[in-house]
């Protein structure tokens, strides 16, 4: 006795199919869901600008001679450089000073990734430029010189922006924070896996 051929057939179909729907159900759940992974963060001069903000205003004596007192910073972004500016306006008082006088610092850093705390950081914060008025003038070696280690006391290490441990981990595999591109209006951190 013969078999019908059909029955085995519609069997095939029947699993061919339940494949192929289960194929395309797990690509329409990995495209909804990989999405969701950034291929990078981006972070508003704004967002920047709040995160300095909080350092200040900042006094400091430098050098035992100069009162400094740091107010009002302004962040900028330097694409050319690939760097961060920040301008500060200063107040100096000196007993060398017939009266205080009002300047302006201005650094710029780089930026790098604190695995430790999860942060994007300035690092190596230099001072570009010191402007300063009046009697303050005659000592602008030992301005520029303390500008520059206060430069460095406050801001080397600084975070501008600290991950959430969610923001770095997806589905089990874990992400970090890979280049770090100063843009005209924003900084964009790449996110590569570990």
């Amino acid at each position: 006795m013969t078999q019908p051929v059909a029955p085995k057939r519609r069997r095939f179909l029947l699993a061919a199919g339940a494949a192929v729907g289960i194929t395309v159900s797990l690509a329409a759940c990995a495209a909804s869901t990989f999405p969701f992974i950034p291929s990078h963060y981006t972070f508003s001069q704004q967002q920047v600008q709040d995160a300095v903000q909080r350092k200040f205003p900042y006094q400091r004596t430098l050098s035992q001679v100069f009162n400094v007192a740091l107010t009002d910073p302004v962040v900028g972004f330097l694409p050319d450089t690939n760097r961060l500016s920040v301008r500060l306006n200063a107040h100096l008082a000196s007993p060398f000073l017939q009266q205080p006088v009002d300047g302006v610092f201005t650094l710029s850093s780089e930026l790098a990734y604190d695995a430790a705390s999860r942060s994007v950081v300035l690092k190596s914060p230099t001072v570009d430029n010191v402007s300063v008025s009046g009697g303050a003038q005659a000592y602008s070696q030992q301005i520029n010189e303390g500008a520059a280690a206060l430069a460095t006391q406050l801001l080397t290490n600084y975070p501008i922006y600290t991950f959430k441990p969610e923001q770095l981990q997806f589905a089990g595999v874990n992400y970090e924070p890979g280049t770090i591109t100063i843009l005209t209006n924003g900084i964009r951190v790449q996110i590569v896996e570990k």
